[in-house]
C-alpha cells in the first residue's frame, strides 16, 4: 500500500502542476501572439505612412512636370528671339523630353491611370508643336513660332492637355489622402 500511497501523492501534486503549466503556456502563448500582431500592425502602419508619402511625393513630381510643360510656361521659358522657329521646336521638344525622363521613376508610385495620362499628355504637347510648326515656312523665326503657339493657346476653346491632366491627379491625390484619413 505504500506503493500506492506514494503513487497517490505524486499524482496529487503532479496534476496540479501540469494543469497550472498548462494555463501558463496558454497565457503566454496568447501574450506573444498578441504582442506580434501589435507589432505587426505598428510595422504595416509606418511602412504605409512612409508609401503614402512616398505616392504624395510622386503625385507632386508629375504636377511639376505638367506645369513645366505648360505650354504658357514652357514657351516663354525656352524661347531665345536668335533662334530659328526649327530651333525652337527642338528645344522645346527636348526640353519636354528631358523632363519626363528626370520622372520617369515615378510611375511606381502613382497609378497607372495617373501615368498613362501623364505620358499622353507628353505626346499630345510635342504633337501640338509639331503640327504647329508644319504651318510655318522653313525660313520662320522663333518669333513667329511664338506667336502661332501663343495664338493656337488663346484660341483653343477646350482645356489644354496639362490642365485635364493636373485636374486628374488632383482628384487622384484626394482619394490617396482620404484613404489615409488625412
Amino acid at each position: 500500500m505504500d506503493i500506492l500511497e506514494t503513487c497517490l501523492e505524486v499524482v496529487k501534486y503532479t496534476i496540479p502542476a501540469l494543469v497550472v503549466m498548462a494555463t501558463s503556456h496558454m497565457i503566454v502563448k496568447k501574450f506573444l501572439v498578441s504582442q506580434i500582431q501589435r507589432k505587426q500592425i505598428a510595422l504595416f502602419k509606418d511602412s504605409q505612412d512612409i508609401t503614402i508619402r512616398l505616392r504624395l511625393h510622386a503625385y507632386e513630381r508629375m504636377v511639376l512636370f505638367l506645369e513645366r510643360i505648360n505650354p504658357r510656361l514652357l514657351v516663354p521659358r525656352v524661347f531665345d528671339a536668335s533662334m530659328t522657329a526649327y530651333e525652337l521646336q527642338v528645344s522645346i521638344t527636348m526640353t519636354i523630353r528631358t523632363e519626363f525622363e528626370h520622372n520617369l521613376s515615378q510611375q511606381i508610385y502613382v497609378s497607372r491611370n495617373a501615368w498613362e495620362t501623364v505620358k499622353g499628355v507628353k505626346e499630345q504637347e510635342i504633337n501640338m508643336y509639331n503640327q504647329i510648326a508644319k504651318t510655318l515656312p522653313p525660313e520662320a523665326t522663333a518669333k513667329e513660332f511664338h506667336a502661332r503657339i501663343m495664338g493656337f493657346i488663346l484660341k483653343s476653346e477646350e482645356d489644354l492637355p496639362t490642365d485635364v491632366a493636373l485636374k486628374i491627379i488632383n482628384d487622384e491625390v484626394k482619394k490617396v489622402m482620404a484613404l489615409d484619413g488625412i
